[in-house]
């Protein structure tokens, strides 16, 4: 890949979801600023507007593409020679597939340095239960998502695990009108974290995959059942396999699979697909498969058992 030297801020999220906003303070703050010169590219216009003496004091640009079909290597070309910029932040259209732009060609050096999605809670579901495809291929491979406008009695914990089951290394932030807004999981845990055996209800798996993704220290030297179906990838070892449930992440076409890193002396004889019933103590280790460090359990007892009618995992 070819070494960045115009880092593209990439801003996601759909119409009102405080891109603007978002932007409008980021780029005020004395943290973001460069020397050179700014090109900001907006794919659309919200309610919001930007301040231009701002924008003149950041030394930023602003050029506005209306059509999908106008947002091509040739624009990006003429913008890069007519501006020259140091950098470009991008306010990306709702409607438009950011997986679209991911595999467009870029000018030379242009490449996108960090990804983050906003999102209006108040009209969260609403997007997720008319629009989720749409939605799921903005935060698919995003840096950050970010809540604002959240209240009180906003399912964040919910809305969270949303966002992890499709991308499970984005940060996921909430605000409300006074800032970010902290420890919103508390003592939320439909099962026992203290209990001599953790016991991991079907309906609740979803919910300790994240959380243990999360808070790993939680659930470390500790040890939990649960039911799951087995994989076994190629290369991981023969005495190790993955026990995990799926998960719908927009449709039923598009799913993934939820699961940690297993040891146990019964894998040489489990078979992929079959369902089984584990128990086993949690680590945190250096893996291969998590390209860095993750959940890894060693296994005390692995049996089969009598599949889940539901196999799949629900968030909300």
């Amino acid at each position: 890949m070819d070494e960045i030297t115009v880092p593209i801020y990439l801003i996601t999220g759909f119409l009102e979801s405080g891109k603007t906003t978002f932007l409008s303070f980021t780029l005020d703050q004395d943290y973001f600023q460069i020397d050179g010169k700014t090109l900001l590219i907006l794919c659309e216009e919200g309610e919001e507007e930007y301040d231009t003496r701002v924008l003149a004091k950041r030394n930023t640009v602003v050029e506005v593409i209306e059509k999908e079909e106008d947002l091509t290597l040739e624009r990006l070309q003429a913008m890069e020679i007519i501006h020259q910029p140091e950098r470009v932040i991008m306010e990306y259209n709702g409607m438009w597939l950011v997986s679209k732009f991911e595999q467009m060609a870029l000018p030379k050096g242009w490449g996108v340095e960090q990804h983050i999605t906003c999102v209006d809670a108040s009209t969260f579901q609403m997007y997720m239960a008319n629009m989720k495809s749409i939605f799921m291929d903005m935060v698919r491979h995003a840096d950050m998502v970010v809540f604002n406008r959240c209240q009180k009695d906003d399912p964040l914990a919910n809305y969270r695990r949303s966002i992890k089951v499709t991308n499970q290394s984005a940060e996921v932030i909430f605000e409300d009108e006074e800032g970010e807004i902290e420890d919103i999981f508390g003592d939320e845990m439909p099962f026992d974290v203290n209990a001599p055996v953790i016991e991991i209800l079907p309906e609740d798996y979803g919910i300790w995959f994240v959380d243990a993704m999360d808070n790993p220290d939680t659930y470390v030297g500790k040890t939990v059942r649960f039911k799951a179906r087995v994989m076994k990838p190629r290369g991981m070892g023969s005495r190790f396999f993955v026990p995990g449930r799926t998960a719908m992440t927009c449709c039923a076409d598009d799913t993934t699979f939820l699961g940690y890193v297993c040891r146990s002396e019964s894998a040489p004889a489990l078979k992929p697909g079959e369902w089984v019933e584990v128990t086993a103590r949690v680590a945190f280790e250096n893996r291969m498969e998590y390209q860095g460090e993750g959940i890894v359990l060693y296994a005390d007892d692995v049996h089969p058992c009598e599949p889940l009618k539901d196999e799949m995992v629900y968030f909300n």
